[in-house]
């Protein structure tokens, strides 16, 4: 049994002792009566987008009090979590904040009365037997769901279901209005395709960890990405469309990969304090423990199965800075709050977008004498879709960085024009553990700035990462996916005073037997609708994947198709050899019916200059690398051998 008194007296409260006396910060008043607008106008279902580290428990509280009951009887609030640490964190935190109102929890031996101020609950207990049924749902103005992303996974609709809160935004007088539904988290999207929109209507507020670090309410952040040289290529997909686990870690949990990792971390990050750890499974974590131990370095793990008393014991050492390493599979991706991490390792490859942004915000919280924190992550092979930190950025998953200051904002353009991909081969070297007698790579890419990676742009070779279908690039920022009949998908990218929108449009054609001779003179084309917007690259391509399948023939559109690896066809050729020199002319030997179609594509949807600027972008890759050569003072690299360190 949780005893929640006792839990107000296990961490610093995050509020004085009322929730009246929090001064709160300024995005976080906007975000408040964004809410209380929204509901004003009749609104019932919203979203909430904040950054990890933004307080959101601390918009949690205000609401509780801020939001009016639209009965007199409904005044209670229920919080649905999915995890315990949230449950415990959520608790304590109201607690605090409302030291003279009822708070209970419903999770595991915990049962709640139905009738408290407040109920924190567990979505896997309280959907549990009949424990929802103590609960009456008109007695509720509030329901709020932490780390809302999960929301449309089938406990936590069953019991939005139970309290009324699936039905959409009504006003009618006949019926009295539900609890108000507001789910917050840094990570609206899902990555399996479920809707969101089945259970929220209106996004009400966003604050993304980029603005949260321009204006100083997170940690400056470095990124460096380390090519491990992993091969994820043959892991198979797990239910939620992420790596299977145990595939994913007999791929990355090796005696080579390991050893690159924690090289990686002395020559790059040896004299950061907290250091904390993203491992695959439980092999994985206590092989890695084992490989920092061995070079002398004190790590510590925590996993799902380490008893509360001694993961108690680690983290209170951990956040004492009595060791400076930590691991940890699958236990602080979401709602952990260690501040004082100033380092964290990505040893765990994923296709979701959403964990990354997790993985890397348990980093970002501020923390005194913090001047940044430093995030390293191992990227492996990108033949599977993976989402690495340049992904975050709209960058090529294959750009490799190091050293990405969000505070050095100059010389942008010469950035742009020298960034080059440096490799520097490391002799093995390595002690007390045998490795391939083969040289391994660790490649390291230094950027100046985060808004320098915001600032470039994607390559071919990222959508077809991202998606199965026969995405090219026409232009760019814009891609395009064509069919048989003519219709086509574009996907393009616009930036809006600060911000940056993803657009998906159908435009189809129109049939010839439809077309009268007037309009024959015209475009054969329809008015193009937009089917999908989205803040970020990959989540435009799922939404747009979606909807072509829905409207193009799968053995047309899709990447893998045994017929795209046949000989182009002689029409083919002949469309593609118009825009190429007589002395250069392609046959059916040289290029597949795959890569025919794509070339025609890009000719057709606005790239006819593509080709012919080949050997002018060559040219200037060339002086690039040149000058590169020539001013190594612009970007220093390091020369990282596995081996000893130099001291």
């Amino acid at each position: 049994m949780i005893d929640v008194r006792r839990l107000a007296t296990l961490a610093p409260a995050i509020a004085p002792e009322l929730v009246s006396s929090i001064r709160l910060r300024e995005y976080q008043e906007e975000c408040i009566k964004s809410v209380l607008s929204y509901l004003e106008r009749g609104h019932k279902r919203l979203g909430i987008s904040l950054a990890t580290g933004s307080g959101k428990t601390v918009i949690f509280t205000q609401l509780i009090d801020r939001i009016q009951a639209p009965t007199p009887d409904a005044t209670q609030t229920l919080i649905l979590v999915h995890r315990r640490e949230l449950v415990e964190q959520a608790a304590r935190h109201c607690k605090n904040a409302y030291p003279s109102k009822s708070i209970e929890i419903e999770m595991g031996s915990s049962h709640a009365s139905g009738g408290a101020d407040i109920t924190v609950a567990s979505i896997w207990s309280i959907v549990s037997g009949d424990r929802m049924l103590k609960f009456d749902p008109k007695r509720f103005k509030l329901v709020l769901v932490d780390e809302a992303h999960h929301i449309v996974a089938a406990k936590f609709m069953e019991t939005l279901t139970y309290f009324g809160l699936l039905l959409k935004d009504s006003t009618t007088a006949d019926s009295p209005a539900p609890a108000a539904l507001v789910g917050v988290s840094a990570t609206l999207s899902r990555f399996d395709g479920l809707r969101l929109s089945d259970a929220i209507d209106h996004i009400v507020y966003h604050k993304d960890y980029v603005d949260m670090i321009g204006e100083k309410w997170l940690s400056d952040v470095i990124f460096t990405t380390v090519q491990s040289k992993a091969d994820v290529s043959g892991v198979k997909k797990g239910l939620a469309g992420d790596f299977q686990v145990g595939d994913l870690s007999r791929a990355v949990n090796t005696p080579e990969t390991n050893e690159i990792t924690v090289r990686a971390w002395m020559a790059r990050a040896a004299d950061r304090k907290s250091t904390l750890v993203f491992c695959v499974d439980l092999a994985h974590v206590s092989d890695l423990t084992a490989t920092f131990r061995r070079h002398g370095i004190e790590a510590k793990f925590v996993t799902g199965n380490t008893p509360k008393r001694v993961r108690g014991e680690r983290l209170d050492a951990f956040r004492n800075r009595q060791y400076p390493v930590l691991l940890n599979c699958g236990v602080f991706t979401e709602g952990t709050d260690i501040p004082n991490i100033d380092c964290v390792v990505l040893a765990r490859p994923t296709k979701s977008r959403n964990l990354l942004v997790q993985m890397i915000g348990r980093g970002m919280r501020l923390y005194p004498g913090k001047e940044n924190c430093h995030i390293i992550d191992m990227v492996v092979s990108l033949e599977a879709g993976i989402v690495t930190t340049p992904t975050l950025f709209g960058l090529d998953p294959g750009e490799l960085v190091t050293g990405a200051n969000i505070e050095a904002m100059k010389s942008q353009h010469e950035r742009k024009e020298l960034e080059a991909i440096r490799e520097e081969r490391a002799a093995d070297h390595a002690t007390n553990i045998s490795l391939p007698s083969r040289q391994s790579t660790i490649t390291f890419t230094d950027y100046v700035s985060v808004f320098d990676l915001i600032d470039d742009t994607s390559r071919e070779r990222h959508i077809r990462g991202i998606s199965q279908l026969a995405w090219v690039m026409v232009g760019q920022n814009r891609y395009v996916l064509s069919a048989q009949s003519g219709d086509y998908l574009t996907i393009e990218c616009s930036d809006v005073g600060s911000s940056t929108t993803f657009s998906v449009t159908y435009t189809q054609k129109v049939p010839e037997r439809d077309r009268s001779p007037e309009s024959k003179a015209k475009s054969p084309y329809m008015r193009p609708r937009v089917v999908a917007n989205s803040s970020t690259f990959s989540d435009a391509v799922h939404a747009a994947d979606t909807f072509a399948l829905t409207k193009f023939p799968w053995r047309f559109v899709h990447n893998g198709q045994a017929w795209r690896k046949q000989p182009a066809t002689e029409g083919q050729l002949a469309f593609v050899n118009k825009i190429r020199p007589m002395a250069d002319q392609l046959t059916g030997d040289m290029i597949s019916k795959g890569k025919a179609t794509d070339m025609i594509s890009k000719i057709k949807f606005g790239a006819k200059g593509w080709f012919s600027k080949l050997e002018a972008e060559k040219k200037r890759k060339s002086r690039a690398s040149e000058k590169i050569r020539q001013t190594d003072n612009v970007r220093q690299r390091e020369e990282i051998r596995v081996g000893p360190v130099a001291h």
